[in-house]
């Protein structure tokens, strides 16, 4: 049996077929297999000829073409390392607010801890060369952001990145490396020691990019919006005016992100893009309880979010676990059908073609039993 991602990992792998291009075409044709079955006529208009040039040969040699021995060498490996997942844009882990972007990643190798995608993140960046201020300023703002259960998120390079994934790490926080290479390089080499502890403290490794894919300069400023994307706010430590750390504030702002700035000397080359996204609208910020101030509500409402998940999850275990034998096959239908958000009887009927009469009855025994309760006109199981 075909393993499931490999079609998505073929359509990944083609050369020319960015973020865009492979959101387009699945969205034209409906999913990877579709796109891969297309006549080259249909796909002339939207892809490359090199492009094509490689689908032809998928269409004529199948599994014997170098595209689909290059996945199947991809399945592999994954299939080998037990602790690195794929996510596609369909999956439920997929994270939410990386689905709010343009040009969003169609699939993510996530190497460590999946869930972390999901919970409140900072993204912390700056220069590859800060100043010693810089690099103190970017480990004690992500030591700080860490201890208050904030994930940093940021892009293993030199300088700043680093500082900042040292930061969260020194406050047993976690913390979230976003690559600019395949999953399976570590770039720079330097940093081999600094990921597998971010892995081992119980955070993750990020790449959009296909297996083996090397520290292209093109692939950073693509990684970047990732970054933002992750996070509910940028903190731009220090910045040259002409920077990837200002793309990034930029890409933030673009995605509706919150971006804040660290002021500096006017004598510092490395404050001015700092300086710059100030007088642009960027919080001026002097210490990490301003960012969590400035982002309380935005917290509020995710932990209210959180809670609830939770709350339906236990919910959920304690009728997994609950016996359903002594319920009549019925009741154990209408249990079944609730699902665990509230619902009125017309929709039970509706899902479960019982008379209304009958699902009302059930549902005050239900609620005898204690399997349900109401709340207004509508019923939940509890």
């Amino acid at each position: 049996m075909q393993d499931p991602r490999f079609h998505a990992l073929v359509l990944h792998r083609l050369p020319q077929v960015g973020a865009a291009t492979y959101s387009k075409l699945v969205e034209l044709f409906g999913s990877p297999e579709s796109v891969l079955t297309q006549s080259l006529a249909k796909l002339q208009a939207i892809v490359h000829e090199e492009t094509l040039a490689v689908v032809k040969d998928f269409q004529s040699l199948g599994e014997s073409s170098k595209i689909a021995q290059k996945v199947f060498a991809d399945l592999d490996w994954l299939n080998s390392q037990t602790d690195v997942h794929l996510v596609a844009l369909a999956d439920s882990i997929y994270p939410e607010l990386l689905r709010q972007i343009p040009k969003l990643p169609p699939l993510l190798f996530v190497r460590g801890d999946i869930h972390l995608l999901g919970l409140p993140q900072i993204a912390i960046v700056g220069s590859r060369n800060p100043s010693s201020g810089g690099a103190e300023n970017a480990h004690r703002f992500a030591e700080f952001l860490a201890g208050n259960g904030f994930t940093v998120t940021s892009g293993l390079a030199l300088g700043v990145d680093a500082a900042a994934h040292q930061g969260a790490l020194a406050a047993s926080g976690r913390t979230i490396a976003v690559m600019g290479t395949g999953i399976d390089l570590i770039y720079p080499s330097r940093h081999r020691n600094l990921a597998q502890q971010i892995i081992a403290n119980g955070g993750a490794l990020v790449s959009e990019l296909p297996l083996g894919s090397s520290a292209n300069a093109a692939n950073f400023p693509q990684r970047n919006r990732i970054i933002s994307g992750l996070s509910y706010g940028v903190l731009v430590v220090e910045a040259a005016v002409q920077s990837g750390s200002l793309i990034t504030a930029k890409t933030a702002l673009q995605q509706n992100r919150e971006v804040f700035a660290i002021p500096g000397s006017i004598h510092n080359p490395l404050a001015r893009g700092c300086h710059q996204l100030i007088r642009q609208g960027a919080t001026l910020v002097e210490t990490g309880q301003d960012i969590v101030d400035q982002l309380q509500g935005m917290l509020g409402f995710q932990r209210e979010r959180l809670t609830k998940m939770l709350q339906r999850a236990e919910k959920k275990t304690e009728l997994d676990h609950k016996s359903l034998d002594g319920l009549s096959p019925a009741e154990q239908q209408l249990i079944h059908a609730m699902g665990y958000d509230p619902v009125n009887i017309d929709e039970l009927v509706e899902r479960t073609d019982i008379a209304v009469g009958s699902v009302a009855a059930q549902l005050i025994g239900l609620e005898i039993k204690g399997y349900v309760q109401q709340l207004g006109a509508g019923y939940q199981r509890i």
